[in-house]
């Protein structure tokens, strides 16, 4: 089992990357109205880091919370800005709890994307309504846990996850930044979809393509 998760992660990863490259213009032209204009290349960056230091693995050998763990560090170490932190810390935080269980059930699921919410909560101590990427992470994660309060099935459960994601995500356009560079700019940053929280959409659906088609 452990080899087959450890393949499944692998494939979600590359899932990210590919997701992530083709919309790196789109993620970076929302940066800009905001911030420095560089989110998609940061974020495209740094999965191409993640998925050629998990290319040296091999799966066979490798657990779940392995693949987490060299995801965290090779995403830190190609992202030097504050995204790199967060979601070094959100990868590592997975991989704590992949220790524990490393099934991939639709519980684990669930685990993986509120650990992974958890820690960049814990990184950014940001809150909802921030305008940063916890405000789809963090509807993200309470649907996740509510789809395994109620016994969803796999599909079910990420259907409600990115549904989340996006009507948070697209909420943060009619919010005033209150952290990162966008905070500066006070009332010039309505009307702006955030970039992270945009990514962060990004990241889900790779993530569901992965869980539920797989």
């Amino acid at each position: 089992m452990s080899e087959k998760a450890a393949r499944c992660l692998g494939s979600m990863f590359q899932r990210i990357s590919i997701a992530i490259n083709a919309e790196k213009d789109r993620l970076s032209e929302l940066d800009g109205a905001i911030g420095d204009a560089d989110h998609g290349i940061t974020m495209s960056l740094g999965f191409m880091a993640v998925n050629a230091e998990l290319a040296k693995l091999d799966p066979a050998r490798a657990s779940p919370s392995e693949i987490f763990a060299v995801a965290a560090s090779a995403f830190l170490d190609a992202v030097g800005a504050s995204t790199g932190p967060l979601y070094a810390t959100a990868f590592r935080r997975a991989a704590q709890a992949l220790k524990t269980d490393e099934t991939l059930s639709p519980a684990c699921q669930a685990m993986i994307v509120n650990e992974m919410r958890a820690g960049i909560q814990q990184r950014g101590k940001g809150q909802r309504g921030d305008k940063t990427m916890l405000d789809a992470w963090i509807p993200a994660a309470e649907a996740a846990i509510e789809a395994r309060e109620r016994a969803l099935e796999v599909a079910g459960m990420w259907d409600a996850i990115l549904d989340a994601a996006e009507t948070g995500a697209d909420s943060t356009s009619s919010m005033i930044a209150a952290r990162g560079r966008a905070a500066r700019l006070g009332q010039r940053s309505l009307g702006h979809i955030d970039p992270g929280a945009a990514s962060a959409v990004i990241i889900l659906r790779a993530m569901k393509d992965t869980f539920a088609k797989d």
